[in-house]
C-alpha cells in the first residue's frame, strides 16, 4: 500500500479526568474518502483536530508526510454574519492569504459550484453556499488532505447529496484525499471508500458495505434504520479500560 498523508500511532487524549480518545490507530492515504461516523461524544472532533495538530494528544503521536498541506473546515464556522463581510474577503482570511489572488479565488469558488458570489455578503449566503464557501477557502490552499467536520450539518437531505456529489467531483478533480466526520450515514455509505466507527477508539473500520454488516457497527447504530443514524447507544461485548496507559 502507497505511503500514508498522515498516520495516528497509539493516539490518545484525556480532558482533565475524561479519556477521550485511547489507543487510536489509523491512517489516510493519497486518494482515498475517509468518513468517521460515531455517536454524540465520542471524539470525532478531537481526533481530527489532533490530526491536523490543534491539540497536542496525551498519548502516542501524529505521524505527517513531509510537506503535507491540510485544508480544513470546522465544524462551526467562528464567523460573526452580523459583522460586514463579503466572501471574497472570507477567502483571504487566514495562512496564506498572500498567495490567494483574485483569479485564484474566482477559480475556487466556479469549483465548489458558486462562481459570481465574490462580492456577496457572508451574511446572505444559504447554509449551502456558506459550507461551499468554506470548501472553497479549504481548497485555496491547495491541499493534499482535507478534513471536514460535520460539513453538512443544518442542510436538508438535497442539499447534503449535492455537497457530497461535490466532495467526490473534488476528489476527482484534484486528487486530494478527504477524512470528514459526519452523521449522515445513508449518504455516507455511498459516498465514502472507507468508513471508520469511532466512539472514544475505533470500534471498526473497512469498506462500507463491510462496516455495515460489523457487529461493532451494528450496536453503535442499531438495525432496521436503512442507514439512517436512528440510536445513539453502543452495547458493548467487550470491556474497556478507559484509563489504559494514563495518569491516575
Amino acid at each position: 500500500m502507497n505511503t500514508p498523508l498522515i498516520e495516528a500511532r497509539g493516539l490518545g487524549y484525556r480532558d482533565g479526568p475524561r479519556q477521550i480518545l485511547h489507543d487510536i490507530d489509523l491512517a489516510i492515504h493519497p486518494g482515498e474518502i475517509v468518513t468517521i461516523v460515531g455517536p454524540n461524544g465520542a471524539g470525532k472532533t478531537t481526533l481530527l483536530r489532533a490530526l491536523i495538530g490543534a491539540l497536542r494528544p496525551s498519548r502516542g503521536e501524529v505521524w505527517r508526510r513531509p510537506g503535507l498541506r491540510i485544508g480544513y473546515t470546522p465544524q462551526k464556522l467562528a464567523i460573526d454574519r452580523t459583522m460586514p463581510l463579503t466572501v471574497d474577503r472570507f477567502l483571504k482570511l487566514g495562512a496564506g492569504a498572500k498567495d490567494r489572488s483574485g483569479a485564484a479565488r474566482a477559480a475556487a469558488l466556479e469549483a465548489v459550484g458558486i462562481a459570481g458570489l465574490g462580492p456577496v455578503q457572508v451574511a446572505d449566503l444559504s447554509g449551502g453556499e456558506l459550507q461551499r464557501a468554506a470548501l472553497a477557502r479549504a481548497l485555496l490552499r491547495r491541499p493534499d488532505l482535507l478534513v471536514l467536520d460535520e460539513p453538512t450539518q443544518g442542510l436538508d437531505q438535497p442539499g447534503e447529496a449535492a455537497f457530497y456529489r461535490l466532495i467526490e467531483r473534488v476528489r476527482r478533480d484534484t486528487g486530494a484525499a478527504v477524512c470528514m466526520v459526519s452523521h449522515d450515514l445513508h449518504v455516507v455509505m455511498s459516498a465514502s471508500d472507507r468508513v471508520i466507527c469511532l466512539n472514544g477508539h475505533v470500534c471498526c473500520e473497512g469498506a462500507p458495505v463491510q462496516v455495515t454488516a460489523m457487529p461493532e457497527y451494528r450496536a453503535l447504530f442499531g438495525l432496521g434504520t436503512q442507514g439512517a443514524l436512528a440510536l445513539y447507544r453502543h452495547e458493548h461485548d467487550h470491556a474497556h479500560d478507559h484509563d489504559h496507559g494514563s495518569a491516575p
